[in-house]
């Protein structure tokens, strides 16, 4: 086994983040062992790619062609430039959906513009060092969108597994299902015989038979059937015509600011499903083989592969979990074995194109019901339906949008949803507790300290009050100090609020500390923060805080409010001694005002 060199932390700063995984196991020492397994593992990915490649493009709008396209040329170059070792990349099932919807507003021509343009922002997303953010989409949303995305697929391939005939299906789910409704009688036994053939095969091989390749045995199965008993099944050549035995010339459509505004919106949801889909299969990939992909690099294989594959009138590309596990399982050990899977994928597409168009296309929709049901996680479905009940609402609203409505609203309603769920929760977790309790639970909670400052065994100087807050202090919580300040009977002379707690301060709470400390000095009162931790004492400081208002702990801000109500009750000496009557109105402006900050 080679050995392996030091890997490169996801956050270590500079070029090396980006570093292709090729380069760094070839640096290792790369043999004839090596080339001999990857060489296995490529093969074995590309059988399993060939019919699911097709297949995929079919079920999203287009020619077959463009499929093979993709997952030759996105393949080679997300294996050669991207950040993990095992990743295999191509089209997948998460952009059938789509590449459907572009195709239909935009046609072929947009849809390799959209994809040009989430290849620029993947590259983007890398540069600015998104691969580690992108990573903690909650997972109600992704679950929620995928199953959606499955049950589309299923949906979009009830034509072809029943014979149906129809050759403009509408785009719309509830439309798709009421136009079946409407073709029912018209079912072909031949298709019907073709497809359960296949599904047959693929679970009998799956079955008893794990390390076959199930879904090229499948297909290989209903072709020869509807070869061998010249069954009246429409095939890929005959709603297709041929394949072509070569990459087409790379080339790129018209560019315009219009178009580019256009399909910004599409652009934006290819990236966003690529990068997700990407790093999940690689995090997969080193749960499996204890390795460590580059987050970053990845993004960056993935913006240079969607790119190159718009170039070539391919379809949008990102990596591929299914065929990323069969790698591995198949031996494979090095980013060689993607590009070889893409180098066996062009050799098939050369060799092979005659009898390609033989394939009948129940038998790839057998294929897709398959990874439709793959993608569903349907026991992960069903477990979040037992989560919180927020956590449940997430995953429904996701998945309903994305079946019913546009797959962009589902995810972006989806983020808006569990965000808000989440700051309702820190928002719940965050409090403000006051008063003498905060330091008798002090004293409860360390019985017998021998470094226990005697203060806190005493009760609070008349004129001190304190806070503390526990928790992020954000724009959830802001308003919690000014509720517990109307909620005082008469304000005191010292507020001390206590921040060893609090490890984040956002923008909207240092607003609210602030118009609370502004608050207090028109009635006199002021505020001392204590152990202030070192982020909101920066976020603090920057939004233009006194620095004199923070004290190290709680032994320094009582001295600091003693020291405070000495001054207090020597002015009021001063003062009433050289008045024997009531304050004049400029001494209770005065004394209102207080001591200014």
């Amino acid at each position: 086994m080679a050995r392996r060199a030091k890997e490169v932390r996801p956050d270590q700063p500079g070029w090396a983040i980006f570093l292709p995984k090729l380069v760094t196991c070839l640096k290792e020492g790369y043999g004839a062992g090596d080339l001999r397994r990857d060489t296995l593992a490529g093969l074995s990915v590309a059988i399993v790619a060939l019919p699911l490649a097709m297949a995929l493009a079919i079920a999203s709008g287009t020619t077959p062609d463009r499929g093979l396209v993709t997952a030759v040329v996105a393949g080679f170059m997300i294996s050669a430039f991207g950040g993990s070792r095992f990743q295999i990349g191509g089209p997948t099932g998460a952009f059938v959906v789509v590449v459907y919807s572009v195709i239909e507003r935009h046609g072929v021509d947009g849809l390799i513009l959209a994809t040009a343009m989430a290849g620029i922002l993947l590259t983007i997303f890398a540069f600015a060092r998104l691969g580690t953010v992108i990573k903690f989409i909650p997972y109600p949303v992704v679950t929620g969108f995928t199953a959606g995305i499955a049950l589309i697929i299923f949906s979009s391939q009830i034509s072809e597994l029943f014979g149906l005939g129809l050759t403009d299906v509408p785009g719309d789910f509830l439309a798709k299902w009421e136009a079946y409704a409407g073709a029912a009688a018209h079912w072909q036994p031949a298709a019907v015989a073709v497809s359960g053939a296949t599904l047959a095969a693929i679970l009998l091989a799956r079955r008893y038979r794990p390390r076959w390749p199930a879904f090229l045995i499948a297909v290989a199965l209903g072709t020869g059937i509807t070869l061998g008993f010249d069954l009246p099944v429409e095939t890929i050549g005959s709603r297709f015509g041929e394949l072509p035995r070569m990459l087409p010339a790379p080339a790129m459509p018209e560019v315009t600011l219009a178009r580019l505004v256009d399909l910004f919106p599409d652009a934006l949801t290819i990236a966003f499903l690529a990068g997700i889909e990407s790093l999940l299969s690689a995090v997969i990939a080193d749960g499996l083989t204890g390795g460590r992909h580059r987050s970053n690099g990845e993004l960056l294989g993935q913006g240079l592969a969607n790119l190159t594959s718009a170039a070539f009138g391919g379809l949008p590309a990102t990596g591929a979990i299914a065929r990323t596990v069969t790698n591995i399982k198949s031996g494979g050990r090095t980013p060689v074995a993607g590009i070889l899977h893409a180098v066996f994928l062009l050799v098939f597409m050369l060799l092979l194109a005659e009898v390609l168009v033989y394939v009948p296309l129940a038998s790839l929709a057998a294929v897709l019901v398959i990874v439709a049901w793959n993608m569903s996680e349907i026991q992960h479905f069903a477990r979040l339906l037992r989560a919180p009940r927020g956590d449940a609402m997430v995953l429904l609203v996701t998945f309903g949008l994305t079946v019913l409505a546009d797959l962009t609203l589902a995810i972006e309603v989806g983020i808006v949803l569990a965000a808000l769920l989440f700051m309702r929760r820190m928002s719940e977790v965050t409090e403000v507790e006051v008063g003498q309790e905060i330091m008798q639970r002090d004293v409860a909670d360390a019985p017998g300290h021998p470094e226990l400052p005697r203060h806190i065994q005493e009760e609070l100087p008349a004129g001190v009050e304190v806070f503390q807050i526990n928790g992020p202090f954000f724009f959830g919580v802001a308003t919690r100090l000014q509720h517990v300040l109307d909620s005082l009977r008469k304000p005191p002379r010292v507020f001390i609020v206590r921040m060893r707690h609090v490890p984040m301060v956002d923008a909207s709470g240092a607003h609210a500390l602030g118009e609370f400390i502004d608050r207090c000095r028109k009635h006199g009162t002021e505020v001392l923060l204590t152990a202030v931790q070192p982020q909101p004492r920066r976020a603090l400081l920057r939004m233009g805080f006194n620095r004199r208002r923070m004290v190290p702990n709680i032994d320094a801000a009582l001295a600091r409010a003693k020291d405070i109500l000495a001054e207090g009750e020597s002015g009021e000496v001063q003062a009433s001694a050289g008045s024997s009557g009531p304050a004049t109105s400029a001494h209770r402006h005065q004394k209102a005002a207080g001591p200014q900050g």
